[in-house]
């Protein structure tokens, strides 16, 4: 059996090259940096003065390098895989959240619709900063040291610190566990006597299944034209995009190809199997749609199929794919950009690093991007034409064709400190328990401020 650190060394063998693959050129060179690392490794084993942990010091690297290619390539260590995973699966107990660790900090990425953390109020942007009165920001928490911190039997209580940007002092909100449906379809319903609405919150393995049971209703109750709501959608599975927008358009039109490096043009075209290719369309975008969720509106825009209406989405046009390492951690590795059917790559720009990156999403408010429609520019110049030949752009996102400021009014202090309680739900959860007795009548005001990523 092979020693530990020849495991380990192994490990290194295969990631390098993964790391450094768009930076240099040939065999030769790539194996000149691998061995240089391995050397590096060998000697900090043999010469450094304190004890280290090398499979930790192995796992820094692997990030780090990572983070030299861009945003969305990551590395996920075998303990996290399975928690990273769910969202796109099944259920599990704990609060309802969706998080990232960015700099040492704990950010909320999602509040689970229904689950616990959102009937409480915390949203997406929250920086958990204590759990249980201890403080977990600044202190190396992983990933893991979250989840055995928040996880729990349904209910159980876990009390957690929060700042969040609109608020000058911690919010404190004691939660109590319960089981976390992972649901795609968050709601649907007839709006009016023959609109249909539809929110998707997700791109996951269940998601077409969900949206066509869905879509079935709704044409049963009598619906010609939809809403789909895409609003906070971060993405997920390309293929269940590609699914997706095929229920819209017609036969053989394109609905995205995917081109990279080491990946020849890869050309995804719809069937003649659409459940709702004729009757009005409109998409719902935010700045947090992303990835799948612009597949989806790049396809409906370029077709002319709907309108897209709100704000500039978030601008994620790369496409990862798994890799699997020997210990059990894997590398999700961009491997080709997409592109909308008429040639945009929406992807936004990440010359200026990880961190700056992730931020220019909340910048968009100081800028007046979220506000006002003149504020709003494109970040590529070079047009593109959609069938009718309207003129549309990429680079960092889909422009919506109807533009729908963000509201700013949000809720009073005093109703956040009741919702944060338990003492009301929150504003969501009462616009959701409430909208299947909507007036056939009532026009849908309301979409446009739906946000819950």
């Amino acid at each position: 059996m092979p020693s530990p650190h020849l495991l380990r060394t192994g490990l290194l063998l295969l990631i390098v090259p993964l790391a450094t693959l768009g930076h240099v050129q040939g065999q030769d060179q790539s194996g000149a940096a691998a061995s240089k690392l391995e050397s590096l490794l060998y000697h900090i084993d043999r010469m450094y003065v304190d004890e280290v942990d090398k499979e930790e010091l192995v796992d820094a690297a692997i990030v780090r390098m990572l983070e030299q290619l861009d945003p969305h390539s990551i590395y996920i260590p075998k303990e996290e895989l399975e928690e990273v995973n769910e969202p796109l699966k099944g259920n599990f107990d704990g609060i309802g959240v969706q998080f990232n660790i960015i700099r040492d900090t704990i950010y909320v990425v999602d509040a689970i619709a229904g689950g616990p953390s959102e009937r409480l109020g915390i949203r997406a942007g929250d920086r958990i900063v204590t759990i249980s009165d201890s403080v977990v920001a600044g202190v190396g928490f992983k990933n893991s040291d979250v989840m055995d911190r928040l996880r729990g039997k349904k209910g159980t209580k876990v009390k957690v610190g929060i700042l969040r940007r609109s608020e000058p002092e911690l919010l404190e909100f004691v939660i109590t566990r319960d089981k976390i449906p992972i649901y795609s379809v968050e709601a649907s319903y007839m709006a009016t006597p023959k609109v249909g609405y539809i929110k998707v919150s997700r791109f996951s393995a269940t998601t077409m299944k969900e949206f066509r049971t869905k879509l079935a209703e709704l044409k049963g109750s009598g619906m010609e034209d939809l809403i789909l709501d895409l609003q906070g959608n971060g993405g997920g599975y390309l293929r269940t995009a590609i699914d997706m927008a095929d229920e819209f358009l017609g036969d053989r039109r394109l609905v995205v190809y995917t081109e990279g490096r080491n990946a020849p043009r890869e050309d995804t075209y719809a069937t003649k199997e659409g459940g709702f290719e004729k009757g009005r369309l409109v998409v719902l975008v935010d700045e947090g749609s992303a990835s799948a969720s612009e597949i989806v509106s790049g396809a409906v825009q370029d077709w002319d199929r709907g309108l897209i209406v709100g704000r500039r989405s978030f601008g994620k046009g790369l496409v990862q794919r798994p890799v699997m390492l020997p210990d059990g951690s894997a590398v999700r590795l961009t491997v080709s950009r997409y592109y909308t059917p008429s040639g945009r790559s929406i992807q936004k720009s990440y010359e200026e690093g990880v961190e700056a990156y992730q931020r220019e999403k909340s910048e968009r408010l100081v800028k007046g991007e979220l506000t006002t429609v003149d504020s709003v520019h494109a970040a590529d110049t070079v047009k593109f034409f959609t069938m009718n030949r309207r003129v549309v752009y990429g680079g960092g996102g889909i422009m919506p064709d109807v533009f729908v400021p963000i509201d700013t009014a949000q809720s009073s202090r005093y109703f956040g400190q009741l919702v944060r309680r338990g003492s009301t739900p929150s504003p969501w959860a009462m616009w959701m328990s409430t909208a299947k007795r909507f007036s056939r009548n009532t026009p849908i005001r309301e979409c446009s401020s739906v946000r819950i990523k």
